[in-house]
């Protein structure tokens, strides 16, 4: 474990002195950046691509059939997210893009109900482990204050890939009929076969753990280590234990990163799977809802960088991630009420932008603030299946089977234009409640450690006594020497 010092999250002007700040430091980092960035946001967007159902109602599927098919995949995302948060990234990450690849392909080749259900839950299984191993691989390879901007460039390849998507299926969709097959086929087979090459690609570019990085020469791996000793426990080599397990899930604060990400996991996936469908509503033919998903989305991911850029530069996420919650629901309020489609379609813009904003934000938050690694790995790995159960609840209001990307109804109209959004402004609100709830204890808790540090030289933690580097390590974040980032 880190001294004193190095836990507490470093303010600017301590960023100006920082001994690990160098030019020579700034040359590893982006060394790291290019290795770890640029595969892991290619892997994420192929992954937005090939979870979207569109499949047309030549499968004859009733409607509660079909909204069974769409919770499927999120049933396996939630089930097989936790335990899938520690295995090499070397070759889990690859491994799993190529299953995912393969399950892609064979959703345009199923043709009846129970090769639907079963396609799709294996997706949601081949999928799980992919944004908690990446999430968890970021904190081992960057300091504290360092990982909120690599999360943003990463969860922008899900804005990137709605953008993607909706030229690509406007594309691909002109297939029709080609080898006998329906253009929603191909659009899962192609999107899949590119999957597959990727993650062939993936095995000789995902890194390992960084105390093995071989991409790095000794003294830029030694040099790296330095860095992470220096702030947090990333360079440590824990051994694991379920002590650490049980730290993560008795830990309110767990349970608070959690619920935050449920709040936004309905928005987000009700918005970003059925952004064509919404588009449609206001009155647009399908292929001009397919190119108008593409402004909204490419906002989302201008947003997203930028937002979280400055909230690196001030050290603060909760805000921020208020401040999203407040802007997507200004845009649903827009959506709901506005008096012409155009008005509504900027509504969109606004819903799209506050709510891929918000969760770039809060899905780095525990990353920053969970100590040990252990510990870490299952907190970040809760968030995100705490968080999809709120994806689940989105499909309840899907009714009929048809595909996201023909639908255009007056019905659907009404459905989303009305009772789907006052339930997404309804989720915001509870998701804003929660991120207040851990700025407001996380701050008193900061200066409640402050004040013990400074009236008694080493300090009482929740009943530790003194604190030695092995009970350091033990209490992880519950040290009085650790400092969250709020």
């Amino acid at each position: 474990m880190s001294d004193s010092k190095s836990e507490k999250p470093p303010s600017e002007s301590q960023l100006d002195a920082d001994p690990f700040d160098s030019p020579q430091d700034k040359k590893l980092v982006w060394k790291v950046d290019l290795r770890l960035i640029p595969i892991l946001t290619l892997l994420y967007l192929l992954s937005f691509l090939d979870r979207i159902l569109g499949l047309t109602t030549d499968l004859h599927v009733s409607a509660p059939q079909y909204n069974t098919a769409l919770a499927l995949y999120f049933v396996a995302y939630v089930l097989f997210e936790v335990p899938a948060n520690r295995f090499n990234p070397r070759i889990w990450l690859p491994t799993l893009t190529l299953i995912w690849g393969i399950a892609s392909i064979c959703q345009g080749l199923v043709k009846n109900q129970a090769g639907l259900f079963g396609i799709r839950f294996f997706l949601g299984v081949t999928e799980a482990g992919l944004f908690p191993g990446v999430i968890y691989l970021f904190s081992v390879y960057y300091r504290r204050h360092e990982r909120s901007w690599r999360v943003a460039i990463f969860f922008g390849g899900a804005a990137l890939a709605g953008a993607f998507g909706g030229i690509l299926a406007f594309a691909i969709g002109k297939m029709e009929g080609v080898g006998g097959r329906r253009g929603w086929q191909w659009i899962f087979i192609l999107e899949g076969v590119l999957t597959v090459a990727v993650s062939i690609l993936a095995y000789f570019v995902v890194p390992t753990w960084s105390h093995q990085a071989t991409f790095l020469t000794e003294t830029e791996r030694a040099r790296l280590l330095a860095r992470l000793a220096a702030d947090s426990d990333a360079a440590r080599q824990e051994k694991f234990e379920w002590f650490f397990v049980w730290q993560a899930f008795t830990d309110h604060l767990v349970w608070a990163y959690a619920l935050l990400f449920h709040g936004f996991a309905f928005v987000l996936y009700s918005l970003s799977l059925f952004l064509p469908t919404i588009i449609a509503g206001l009155g647009f033919s399908s292929w001009q809802a397919q190119l108008l998903t593409v402004p909204p989305n490419a906002l989302a991911s201008l947003s997203i960088w930028g937002t979280v850029w400055v909230s690196s530069r001030y050290n603060a996420r909760a805000p921020f991630i208020i401040g999203s919650a407040f802007v997507a629901i200004i845009g649903y309020i827009i959506l709901i009420t506005g008096p012409t489609a155009g008005a509504q379609y900027v509504g969109v813009h606004f819903a799209a932008a506050g709510v891929y904003t918000g969760n770039a934000l809060l899905l780095s938050w525990p990353g920053e603030n969970v100590s040990a690694q252990t510990k870490r790995a299952v907190a970040v790995a809760l968030q995100i299946t705490v968080g999809d159960i709120g994806a689940i609840a989105g499909w309840i209001f899907l009714t009929l089977p048809r595909s996201i990307l023909y639908i255009q109804t007056q019905y659907l109209a009404c459905l989303f234009t009305g009772r789907t959004h006052i339930i997404a402004i309804g989720y915001l609100l509870f998701a804003a409640a929660v991120a207040t709830y851990l700025w407001v204890w996380m701050a008193r808790e900061n200066k409640r450690r402050d004040l013990l540090v400074a009236n008694d030289g080493k300090g009482r933690d929740l009943d530790a006594g003194e604190e030695d580097r092995v009970q350091q390590e033990r209490l992880g974040d519950r040290s009085v020497f650790y400092r969250y980032v709020i």
